[in-house]
């Protein structure tokens, strides 16, 4: 019973530290997103690989919970109630919980999401129209087989899976054109090439920082990505 309660302390200690950094990396921003007043933060390129160390779902209520924290304190800035689907393509919570369980996740499963996406997007005219926007989100599919033998790849395929969410939520949310998707498909490349190298850095980067942290099975380490042994457990 102590050693479960020593446990579950350490993983409400591990996620509040992934809270706290979450937080601060939002206040980081990288980009605006094209056409909308919402800011790409650290934070994007930080979020997924939270999942990989304190488990899915102690991931995902901590990143839900920097996203609040987050918004709370900027006062809801951005953040529009016009309807449901504006609510939530403009709060992005569904997009992070999406790329916390594609990077966490080796289930197959994880490729039904970008599967939706696609069906999502197609199933409006507009959608339709740019058809081959949404062949970006294919990418997590040649990606998958090789997620365990590179970080880059299971990178690449986690934020074409978050992206694909809110790809898939931005176009039932406003009113879009085939020329505004086609306008984004070089930013996308590029921004989610950026967001790819983030985010296998920030896994090796607290792969490591974690070690020195002396609480025992604070975090889970993947002893590959280790740069030296520094660990005091």
């Amino acid at each position: 019973m102590n050693e479960t309660k020593k446990i579950n302390k350490n993983k409400i200690l591990a996620a509040l530290l992934f809270v706290v950094i979450g937080f601060v990396l939002l206040q980081i921003p990288v980009n605006n997103l094209a056409g909308t007043g919402a800011k790409l933060t650290f934070f994007d390129m930080f979020y997924p690989v939270s999942g990989a160390f304190i488990g899915t779902g102690v991931g995902v209520v901590a990143v839900v919970a920097m996203q609040i924290f987050n918004l709370v304190f900027h006062g809801f800035a951005g953040v529009s109630t016009a309807s449901l689907l504006v609510l939530l393509a403009t709060v992005r919570l569904l997009p992070m919980i999406a790329g916390v369980v594609a990077f966490s996740k080796d289930s197959k499963k994880v490729l039904i999401i970008p599967a939706v996406a696609i069906l999502a997007f197609l199933a409006t005219p507009t959608g339709l129209q740019a058809w081959y926007f949404s062949l970006l989100w294919l990418i997590p599919f040649a990606a998958w087989p090789f997620r365990k033998k590179f970080l880059l790849a299971r990178s690449l395929q986690t934020t074409f899976v978050s992206h694909s969410v809110g790809g898939a939520i931005w176009i039932w949310a406003f009113p879009t054109t085939a020329a505004f998707w086609t306008m984004l498909i070089p930013i996308v490349l590029l921004e989610r090439s950026i967001f790819t190298l983030g985010m296998s850095a920030s896994y090796i980067l607290m792969n490591n920082l974690l070690t020195i942290i002396p609480i025992k099975n604070l975090a889970t380490i993947d002893k590959k990505y280790l740069l030296k042994k520094l660990s005091f457990k």
